[in-house]
């Protein structure tokens, strides 16, 4: 019988579309389990991906009343299963279920850092972040950072005194080039999305957030409008007004600007992609942010800001350009640069984001080397 390992997320999102085909592929070799909150995603991971599933209710912010009943019911259900392996890769579900899995002696405890939420925050709050973050690391025996930033912030916080490295060249599941690729269908949808009369078209996917740099990219758009009349921009995402929300006045911005075409969220990013000329992302905090990483699939040069992994997938002047976060001014000057460049130099880059992608950041290279370090294990 195949030694038990359950992955876990904080929601059923993350399992359906972070590790989207790596449970299927580890299930070959382990009884791999998925347990997270959100149960009607949950019944499709466990579908596709041929798994069993547990639903253990969580919540992405600070609840400590609906915290301590999730890890208890993390310790119930750790309890009963007695796996060989815990796996964790999201911030509150990390911290409960490393800390459930060390209470009832879970032999192995990896916790997979995507990313760290206290590098945008301040005071009391940047305080309870580290301190979840160390708590976290405390309790995991193998601690795997998604990159190179991430494990350099971990250091340079004093996070972990723990060993630290990344899965081959980072991310967390790698890219899969064969659906992240322009077919027929794609570019049947993308056409029907594009306007015709664009001269550039910009593609930003993401959450509609203030980490995001979402204020910083409207300020640049319409600025540039202003000069370039026929540019657009397709915002691929939703709003999170609840969470972390926009400046007064962007939300209306972006519904009601010219040249802005808000998108809302959407299950297949491709054709969204497909129908751009570049990828924009302006975000203040990754960990080793998925979109870059299917833009290059897709042969789109990014603009991206210096923060973790970004810098790491975008190599300056090759597959991309990088500029510093939080500054307007910068990011107007690159993608006005990227518009006045089309037919040189931004073509250059579109012509090798896909083979830079595809030589780093191949889907099973990735499953590969992250079944060696289980089976380093045994």
């Amino acid at each position: 019988m195949n030694k038990k390992l359950i992955r876990v997320t904080t929601i059923s999102m993350s399992l359906d579309v972070l590790l989207k085909g790596q449970l299927a592929y580890l299930n070959q070799y382990f009884d791999v389990v998925g347990l997270s909150s959100g149960g009607e995603r949950l019944s499709i991971v466990e579908k596709r991906e041929r798994i069993r599933t547990i639903e253990v209710d969580m919540h992405r912010e600070i609840n400590l009343l609906a915290d301590v009943k999730s890890f208890f019911k993390l310790i119930n259900v750790l309890r009963h299963e007695k796996p060989f392996i815990v796996h964790s890769n999201t911030p509150k579900g990390s911290l409960l279920s490393m800390m459930a899995a060390r209470i009832t002696l879970v032999p192995h405890r990896i916790y997979t850092v995507t990313g760290l939420r206290f590098e945008t925050t301040g005071g009391f709050k940047r305080f309870i972040l580290k301190s979840m973050e160390r708590i976290t690391c405390f309790c995991a025996t193998k601690i795997i950072p998604e990159g190179d930033g991430v494990k350099n912030i971990l250091i340079k916080e004093k996070i972990t005194k723990k060993p630290l490295h990344k899965i081959l060249n980072g991310n967390i599941n790698g890219i899969d080039m064969t659906y992240f690729s322009i077919t027929a269908k794609v570019q049947e949808v993308a056409d029907s999305i594009r306007d015709t009369n664009a001269i550039f078209t910009f593609c930003f996917v993401g959450r509609l957030v203030k980490d995001k740099g979402i204020n910083e990219l409207i300020g640049a758009f319409v600025k540039l409008r202003e000069e370039f009349e026929s540019i657009h921009l397709l915002l691929v995402g939703n709003f999170e007004n609840d969470l972390d929300p926009l400046s007064d006045g962007v939300e209306n911005l972006i519904l009601n600007s010219k040249g802005i075409r808000f998108m809302d969220y959407q299950e297949d990013v491709r054709p969204f992609l497909a129908a751009s000329d570049a990828l924009v992302f302006p975000s203040y905090r990754e960990g080793f942010p998925n979109v870059v990483l299917q833009a290059g699939a897709m042969g789109l040069p990014s603009i991206v800001t210096d923060i973790n992994g970004c810098n790491e997938i975008i190599i300056q002047g090759q597959n991309g350009i990088i500029i510093p976060p939080r500054n307007v001014d910068s990011l107007y000057a690159a993608m006005k640069y990227f518009i006045e460049q089309k037919d040189d130099l931004v073509n250059k880059m579109s012509a090798n984001a896909r083979p830079m992608i595809a030589s780093r950041y191949e889907q099973s290279k990735v499953w590969k080397a992250l079944l060696q370090e289980y089976q380093d294990l045994m």
